[in-house]
């Protein structure tokens, strides 16, 4: 609950950029995917840049860039030019 809250209010300011270290870590499915539905929507609406950090990579077809990072470099970038909606996302 106290991930969700601090998310809430992260968004309550409308920031124009908002960086989320494992957003999703600490919550179950349907709560995580609540959140991310959550993150993209904000995202497309306000036009807020969301950057998030994750060990899980099942959500990355949701993104319009992916960034893979290994050994604190990068190994890797790739643009999404069709990121999915979040309810057709499985992890």
């Amino acid at each position: 609950e106290q991930q969700r809250v601090s998310i809430a209010r992260a968004l309550a300011k409308k920031p124009k950029l908002l960086l989320c270290d494992e957003p999703t870590g600490a919550l179950d499915y349907q709560t995580g995917k609540h959140i991310l539905k959550l993150l993209q929507d904000t995202c497309r609406r306000d036009g807020m840049t969301v950057v998030v950090i994750t060990h899980n990579s099942a959500i990355a077809p949701m993104a319009d860039r992916v960034i893979e990072i290994k050994n604190s470099k990068v190994h890797g970038v790739r643009m999404n030019a069709h990121p999915e909606p979040v309810e057709q996302i499985e992890w």
